[in-house]
């Protein structure tokens, strides 16, 4: 690490504040002039040599009225920050390419409203921020996902220019923070439909599966499951039609690692098989994940869908 970075961190003290409430201390709060603020500085010492030079009293009144005032304005302006209550919150997941939103409550014990608040991540987007009278706020920090995984909030900078705009405060807020990044789906046609029997509940009439339906033909298939008839009446162009069917059971779907294209990229196998539960979930079917470190079993709905998508998330590269 760099003498600057060495000294940049321990002048602006960034480190992580943990995941429980914490208030903003003077020894967190920087303050600076503004631009607003210097070039209020520079009119002020060209109105007192004028009055210097002209020897006027209600000018000497006039200069030190308005440095009083900009010194009253640099006092209320730390204190739109200071003893300010952070309560980290949660993060919904989100996909690759998505926005995070990192939830803040920000507590306001005082009988004073604390407005104009800037908050945002570097090189991020900012949000506005205002908090009432002994009332908490709820704001949420946008963070662009791009790579899946743990997303960690990083460094959150709020700062406030209130109320005169002539001096600029700020802090560096850390909570221990993160947001499971899920991979990017990818549309892809589902893979053939397995029959699983549920017990006791039996087959078709005569030991038969029953018909479930056609599917598109993908390349596993065998030539002797296409049906031609149904093939020949569909006259849009699409794939052949193959018939499924289910042994008295629930269709069951087999989303495995190993039917996705080696030669593709560890991402982009992640994302069909991201896409394939997408659509498991949506056409209501029952299916299981096979990854090459983690199995799911078999289930649906909420809860399936969260299982799985977890799985893929944290799949080592």
């Amino acid at each position: 690490m760099s003498i600057f970075a060495t000294l940049k961190q321990q002048l602006f003290r960034w480190q992580s504040d943990g995941s429980a409430p914490f208030r903003l201390g003077q020894r967190r709060i920087f303050i600076i002039p503004s631009r607003g603020g210097l070039l209020f500085a520079l009119a002020l010492i060209v109105m007192l040599l004028g009055a210097i030079n002209y020897t006027l009293a209600l000018g000497h009144a006039l200069v030190f009225l308005l440095a009083g005032l900009g010194l009253t304005g640099m006092v209320h302006t730390f204190r739109n920050l200071y003893g300010m209550l952070i309560m980290p919150g949660r993060c919904e997941p989100v996909f690759v390419g998505e926005t995070a939103l990192f939830q803040l409550t920000l507590g306001n014990e005082r009988s004073s409203p604390r407005l104009a608040l800037e908050l945002g991540v570097e090189e991020g987007k900012t949000v506005m921020a205002a908090v009432d009278a002994l009332e908490n706020t709820k704001t949420a920090i946008p963070v662009t996902a791009t790579r899946r995984g743990w997303l960690t909030l990083p460094k959150v900078k709020m700062s406030t220019r209130y109320p005169l705009g002539m001096f600029y405060a700020w802090c560096y807020l850390q909570p221990a923070m993160r947001c499971l990044v899920y991979p990017q789906p990818v549309d892809s046609p589902l893979p053939a439909v397995s029959s699983t029997p549920n017990p006791g509940e039996r087959s078709g009439d005569g030991g038969q599966e029953d018909f479930a339906g056609f599917r598109e033909r993908q390349p596993a298939d065998s030539p002797r499951h296409v049906a031609w008839k149904a093939s020949a009446r569909d006259t849009s162009n699409r794939p052949l039609l193959i018939k499924q069917f289910a042994g008295g059971g629930q269709l069951e779907l087999q989303l495995n690692w190993a039917r996705t294209d080696p030669a593709q990229s560890t991402e982009s196998r992640l994302s069909i098989l991201c896409g394939w539960v997408l659509a498991a979930e949506a056409a209501g079917a029952l299916y299981a994940l096979h990854l090459p470190d983690r199995q799911i079993p078999p289930g649906g709905g909420e809860q399936q869908r969260q299982r799985c998508l977890e799985a893929l998330a944290l799949v080592q590269p």
